[in-house]
């Protein structure tokens, strides 16, 4: 079974988030954040863009990193 190796954090910047974890896109747009594909996104961090649209980063940086580990465990297919 392949685990995360390394967690999304708020420092990382979204561009790095989606080319390391594709499927973090899909949790990302579950919490509001439909910018993702957004040129200008690609440089903020997640911190930044979570702010920008009203909402908690550590809320979303959990949601994101669970989405991943249920993911890459089996058990969110």
């Amino acid at each position: 079974m392949e685990e995360i190796k390394e967690y999304v954090n708020k420092d990382m910047l979204m561009g790095e988030i989606v080319t390391k974890y594709p499927d973090a896109i899909y949790a990302l747009m579950d919490c509001g954040m439909g910018c993702v594909g957004c040129p200008a996104s690609q440089g903020e961090s997640l911190n930044d863009a979570a702010m920008v649209h009203g909402l908690n980063p550590d809320d979303v940086m959990d949601y994101v990193n669970h989405v991943l580990t249920d993911k890459l465990s089996g058990m969110g297919e």
